[in-house]
């Protein structure tokens, strides 16, 4: 006999709380994983400071979290693919709408996952390497490959012929700027990134033909040059406030589509706490009025902008191409790295609270990550 536990939010803006949770079953299509190691993301931080805004359609208590890595211990109906003991990395989709908010989130001890969106890992990689990965490689595959996004050819993801066509990441130190080099480049695109000069030798052995420093005031100049007039097949804006250089790259460069995987505002400025707040209004005004320029100025110069949502592949050919077809053997061949760097925080569902405490705080090129113990046979 199982028992489950979870670090559940009870309301919004509270801190996490450990206690039972109800064991998942899991359901056609899915795998019931016992979680090894998981991470924060800023997703977790963001609606847990953001209360009822983005993620209106939760109803508390909630468990929240969407990177795990473990063992299998039971099938769904319907799964083809995988077995009970095989060591998996999976995303957790509890927190979009429509999905189940506690038995398909990550943070607890058990989580039914959708097989669709989980990929068997090597022997020789650690749960807490790959659970890294999940949130970033699926918001890096949307952005790129979703037909409303950039809409990049995926169809040869792994095995595609070098292409004369540039991508552009902006923000590729990023947990999604990483993870969409590698993407890129399995899909056969050169790829120019930005990141710190710390982290350039980074970039490069990720798969990126050149990087620039974000920080230089000639950096938008310098991408211009390194494209050195080839097609630009979109530009993906990562990291907060990267919109408009991309939109002048996008201008420089002639490209039409930059999809963003942040808003232009930092939603960490502001308080942890219900009701309004000068600092919140703020906030709200400052992200309004940015987004009605951005558009305005995309649209004159005939620039689409888009949002990501990440789960998008969930529903759509994409999934499977990324997380069927290339990830595991991508995984297991070393092609596909995973990235960034996980930092091991604590040990336990305990560890997340102030796990997500220091994610805001800022993480620069790692992944905050907690261990679990387990009981099944995976090691």
């Amino acid at each position: 006999m199982r028992d489950n536990s979870a670090a559940w939010i009870d309301a919004p803006y509270a801190d996490l709380t450990v206690r039972d949770a109800p064991m998942p079953a899991p359901g056609p299509g899915q795998l019931l994983v016992e979680v090894r190691a998981l991470a924060v993301n800023p997703l977790d931080a963001i609606i847990q400071s953001n209360g009822a805004v983005m993620y209106g359609w939760l109803r508390y208590p909630v468990i929240l979290g969407e990177d795990v890595a473990g063992v299998v211990v039971e099938l769904g109906a319907d799964v083809e693919g995988f077995a009970v003991g095989d060591r998996v990395v999976a995303y957790a989709i509890g927190l979009e709408k429509g999905r189940d908010a506690v038995a398909e989130s990550g943070f607890q001890a058990y989580v039914a996952v959708d097989a669709a969106l989980a990929a068997a890992l090597p022997d020789a990689m650690p749960f807490e390497e790959a659970a890294v990965l999940p949130l970033a490689v699926t918001t890096a595959a949307a952005g790129l490959f979703e037909a409303d996004q950039l809409g990049l050819d995926f169809s040869r993801l792994g095995d595609a012929a070098p292409r004369d066509e540039v991508v552009v990441v902006w923000g590729g130190a990023t947990a999604v700027g990483g993870n969409a080099i590698q993407l890129a480049r399995a899909a056969g695109y050169r790829v120019i990134t930005t990141a710190s000069a710390s982290n350039h030798d980074r970039m490069r052995r990720l798969g990126a033909d050149a990087v620039f420093d974000y920080h230089d005031p000639n950096a938008v100049d310098q991408i211009i040059g390194a494209v050195n007039g080839a097609v630009v097949a979109g530009i993906l804006a990562v990291a907060v406030g990267s919109a408009e250089p991309c939109l002048r790259i996008a201008r420089g460069t002639g490209a039409t589509t930059v999809a963003m995987a942040s808003p232009p505002v930092s939603f960490y400025d502001q308080p942890r706490r219900r009701g309004l707040s000068l600092q919140r209004i703020r906030l709200f005004l400052r992200l309004g009025t940015r987004m009605a320029l951005l558009q305005v100025r995309s649209r004159v110069r005939g620039i689409r902008p888009t949002l990501i949502w990440g789960s998008a592949i969930a529903t759509s050919p994409v999934g499977p191409a990324v997380w069927g077809d290339y990830l595991p053997g991508a995984l297991a061949s070393g092609s596909h790295q995973p990235y960034p760097k996980a930092r091991i925080v604590g040990e336990g569902l305990a560890a997340i609270q102030p796990a997500i405490d220091t994610l805001r705080g800022g993480v620069s090129a790692q992944k905050l990550v907690v261990t679990l113990e387990g009981t099944s046979t995976g090691s």
